[in-house]
């Protein structure tokens, strides 16, 4: 997050916890959408603000291995209505599907993925999507958001307010089946991200849940290194290949960070 929300969160989470090595992660369930084994493009959605810099380095990254990757350019300044943002990369979807794809694959990054969770409640994720990988992602609110809206109203705009812990938004999205079936659904975030807090905030039910740490102990990654720290990198290129998406430890650190 950007501006006064970063200013706030400074001193909002000082006192983080970190996430503990032993977190679990959720048991899936097979796919019953598109092929598995037929990847189409990579479609990446910024989070709060719309900064592109660091998920146009892990486009990059993707265009290495093969893959179509593109960079989705949110409505204004990026901090409106997620909603609208849903229907931006609906209309992104839709184009890649009728210019041929098979399906496409989701990452989502802070606030773009609750954009994601958004667009593939209302848009029948399970006949367009293969996968889905959201980073940092404040999927049950954010407490600087929460701050935000407390001490500074008139510098949280809607997106902002959406973020809010308990918002009308996030009720509804929360609501029963927090991972829709079809894709497969990867959360990834960082024990030491200290703009959206509680880290935890990104675990989905359903969901491969993986903390940084608990692959690389003791590994410092701020909120705005999620897209280019080259273990999650690593995690983001396992999540979207050919095979399903497995559960790493720390024996995969090396591997998953070269």
């Amino acid at each position: 997050m950007l501006g006064v929300l970063g200013v706030l969160a400074a001193g909002a989470v000082a006192g983080a916890n970190l996430l503990r090595h032993g977190d679990s992660v959720a048991a899936l369930a097979e796919p019953a959408g598109v092929a598995q084994d037929k990847p189409g493009p990579v479609l990446l959605v910024p989070g709060y603000g719309g900064g592109r810099g660091g998920l146009d380095q892990l486009a990059a990254r993707l265009r290495q291995t093969g893959r179509t990757a593109t960079v989705l350019t949110l409505r204004g300044d990026g901090t409106g209505d997620l909603r609208a943002e849903a229907s931006v990369l609906d209309a992104a979807v839709t184009a890649a599907l009728t210019a041929g794809a098979p399906s496409v694959d989701l990452v989502g990054y802070s606030a773009g993925g609750v954009v994601v969770r958004l667009w593939a409640r209302e848009h029948d994720a399970e006949a367009k999507a293969r996968r889905v990988v959201t980073l940092g992602a404040p999927h049950h609110g954010a407490d600087v958001a929460q701050l935000a809206a407390a001490l500074a109203a008139g510098a949280c705009p809607a997106a902002c307010r959406q973020l809010v812990p308990g918002s009308a938004l996030l009720d509804r999205l929360n609501q029963g089946d927090e991972t829709p079936p079809g894709p497969l659904w990867t959360s990834i975030w960082s024990g030491t991200d200290q703009i959206v807090t509680p880290p935890t905030t990104a675990r989905l039910a359903g969901a491969t849940n993986i903390a940084v740490q608990q692959v690389c102990p003791g590994v410092q990654v701020s909120h705005g290194q999620l897209p280019t720290d080259p273990t999650v990198t690593g995690l983001v290129l396992q999540a979207l290949a050919v095979a399903a998406p497995t559960a790493p430890d720390r024996g995969d650190c090396a591997a998953l960070s070269s």
